[in-house]
């Protein structure tokens, strides 16, 4: 028999309003009251305090289910793939070569003194990392509607799933940037420890950028529809196949008003560049994303008790 708790809605509860429903109501009562098995209520949404931390503990509670969907975006990805694990190196590599051949070809941008290679692909990993999981996540709840209306679990575990296969794409395409630094012979210094938080903070924009927008996708899909394109531009706004100083100077606090902007940027200092990272932007930046994520958190929760009816 199977141990996951029974779903009953409020409105379940409430005073029956049609013909044979007085005695279902009386039966799921009467299981609530004898234990027969474990019921989970799905309350109306709420915005608050509480409901973030009683979605946390059930997420904690869930973790393995967390693991176990992460693993299983891997192995779909790749499939019956040829290459396999080799596509995660492929995409960056393939972009590096041909924003090689225009930057360096065609026009010059400034990079400090390091290859362009070696410049442009330390900035593609974390930006490869933060766009593929926002175009994979915003898609996620829409596309399993079985998961969601036949099944109780966290909804938040869908989309952050897609954070946790993109970070394991991240981190094999980070040992073919080691190859590319020591053909390149760009060396490697203990700076580049604070890639760790970076790393981390990113992944924590992009897991609330995510849970916001696979929510609103699941009442609106425009949003799907518009955001391969909103990335596209999203990626020119960021220091990637250029550099910061390629910004106007009197432009530039507004410029680090992005976030990932920022993260990138002190992403590629301390890997190629071996210097430290501005730290008191970066902790601004850690402390923005962990408020940003709670109200993420709180939104996507406010919003999990109606998704089953209009997905």
């Amino acid at each position: 028999m199977s141990t996951h708790p029974e779903v009953i809605v409020d409105s379940q509860l409430s005073a029956p309003r049609e013909v044979g429903a007085e005695q279902r109501w009386k039966t799921a009562i009467e299981r609530s009251q004898t234990g027969e098995r474990p019921i989970k209520v799905i309350r109306p949404p709420s915005f608050s305090i509480n409901a973030i931390f009683t979605g946390l503990r059930t997420l904690a509670q869930y973790s393995d289910l967390l693991y176990t969907l992460s693993l299983f975006r891997l192995s779909v990805r790749y499939k019956q793939s040829v290459l396999g694990w080799t596509w995660a190196a492929l995409q960056p590599l393939a972009l590096m070569g041909i924003y090689t051949i225009i930057f360096t070809r065609v026009t010059t941008v400034a990079t400090g003194g390091i290859p362009y290679p070696v410049f442009v692909f330390s900035a593609l990993l974390p930006w490869i990392f933060f766009s593929s999981t926002i175009s994979n996540a915003v898609n996620g709840l829409v596309l399993y509607p079985n998961l969601l209306t036949k099944m109780y679990f966290p909804r938040e575990i869908i989309p952050l799933s897609y954070v946790l296969a993109a970070l394991t794409d991240f981190c094999i395409a980070s040992v073919i940037l080691t190859g590319v630094m020591a053909y390149y012979k760009v060396p490697l210094t203990w700076h580049l420890l604070y890639a760790i938080p970076i790393v981390v903070i990113l992944g924590g924009v992009a897991a609330a950028v995510a849970l916001v927008l696979s929510a609103i996708q699941v009442r609106f899909r425009d949003m799907g529809l518009a955001m391969p394109f909103l990335l596209q531009i999203w990626m020119f706004t960021v220091p990637v196949v250029y550099s910061l100083q390629s910004v106007p100077v009197r432009f530039r606090s507004l410029y680090l008003l992005d976030p990932v902007a920022g993260l990138i940027e002190d992403f590629r200092r301390v890997v190629v560049h071996g210097t430290p990272p501005g730290l008191r932007s970066l902790a601004l930046c850690g402390a923005l994303t962990v408020v940003g994520l709670t109200l993420a958190y709180a939104f996507f929760k406010s919003s999990e008790a109606t998704m089953a009816d209009v997905i």
